[in-house]
């Protein structure tokens, strides 16, 4: 089985890398990056002899194809709004596709392509991270054992950091977006755009991390799950974050950066150079992203001075009876389902598990065996039912 990672020496995609050469079904890895020295410092340390670096431009479309061609799946674990001409290349290659998602809007685009990829013989499962990915995967384990379903509220908890870390906790150009761009939610059969950071509400956790202020903000989970599970009834549906796990000072700042501007991509002109903001105020953010190899070696990465739990709260019937399921993956270690999830993605799909289309991944994967599966790289599945006598 050999396994391509596009943007592998990113923050996640580096943990997919990492989860890829120690899985023993996998025979080969490729790392395709534009950042060569960060893509053979990941291979330095990772040190296997399953893993080859190779430099990548996804602006060039030949030599993307001729990447993907040789490969049984592809893991897209760059920015967002690549995804389309990744899946595209992935057509002519005629390989399978995941990715960390396309925050909503460009999930509702991927999902177009699915009659392609079906005549194709290839699958694409969109949104394979932590979130969306993992929450998707827990509501469709709610949903099989429901006979109805009212609500499917996501929280993504993240352990904040010490006040005042000037640190962004994954690519800055998809947080510069989710603080910016409107939050969608699904109520009463239409979805309904909000205020950025709207609705806040106090959500207790698992352990150490407690009860966090959670926060609405744009994500594919709720492009997808009300449609899946339309035949239950579903009435609402949102996903909520902590300050997207960063210190809320840093939040506060790059609003006020978007409040005069700093967030446009439409370019001005300075001094006779046109000039993008967003590109701009992305690069001058650049030293405040920890490299992937600083995050995958950091001592913080220990388990014990780390958390995370997404939790996906279902609310139901069974034979007229409420019932609520609340189900969430917890790790305590680093990032790690956001990477992990898209590896094992996309063996299964390698494996010839998923059926050829395009789909989310609700409808891609059996929840009991996939989540079994995360366990072997210490991300628990922790579920409690609650009923009326």
């Amino acid at each position: 089985m050999r396994i391509v990672v596009l943007g592998g020496a990113g923050k996640m995609g580096a943990i997919a890398v990492e989860d890829l050469v120690v899985n023993p079904r996998v025979d080969e890895v490729i790392l395709a990056d534009m950042d060569m020295d960060g893509a053979n410092a990941i291979a330095a340390y990772l040190d296997s002899p399953k893993l080859t670096v190779t430099r990548s431009d996804l602006n060039d479309h030949d030599a993307l194809v001729a990447l993907l061609e040789p490969a049984d799946a592809c893991v897209n674990a760059t920015v967002y709004y690549t995804n389309l001409k990744v899946m595209e290349a992935c057509l002519e290659a005629r390989t399978h596709y995941t990715d960390l998602g396309g925050l909503f809007h460009g999930t509702l685009k991927q999902l177009e392509l699915s009659d392609r990829f079906a005549e194709a013989g290839i699958s694409a499962v969109l949104g394979m991270g932590s979130a969306p990915g993992a929450p998707n995967i827990l509501a469709r384990y709610a949903a099989d054992r429901l006979d109805t379903i009212d609500a499917i509220k996501i929280y993504d908890g993240v352990k904040p950091p010490p006040p005042g870390t000037m640190k962004f906790t994954y690519a800055a150009p998809t947080i510069i977006d989710e603080l910016t761009q409107q939050p969608m939610v699904y109520r009463d059969g239409e979805f309904i755009a909000c205020e950025p950071m709207a609705e806040f509400e106090d959500v207790q956790f698992t352990g150490s991390l407690g009860i966090l202020p959670m926060h609405l903000s744009l994500h594919s989970e709720v492009a997808t799950l009300p449609v899946s599970f339309a035949d239950k009834g579903v009435r609402e549906c949102f996903f909520k974050i902590n300050y997207w796990g960063m210190d809320k000072g840093i939040v506060e700042k790059v609003r006020v950066l978007a409040d005069f501007g700093f967030d446009s991509p439409d370019p001005i002109s300075v001094r006779g150079v046109e000039v993008s903001p967003r590109d701009f105020t992305i690069e001058m953010m650049a030293d405040f992203v920890p490299s992937a190899y600083d995050m995958l070696t950091a001592p913080e990465n220990e388990p014990g001075d780390w958390a995370k739990e997404i939790v996906s709260d279902v609310t139901g019937t069974v034979d007229g009876r409420p019932v609520r399921y609340r189900m969430g993956v917890l790790t305590l270690k680093g990032a790690l389902p956001t990477g992990t999830l898209p590896a094992r993605a996309a063996t299964w799909m390698a494996a010839g598990k998923v059926a050829p289309g395009v789909h989310p991944p609700e409808l891609a994967f059996d929840p009991e065996p996939f989540l079994k599966e995360l366990e072997e790289r210490g991300i628990e599945t922790r579920i409690s039912v609650t009923t009326s006598l």
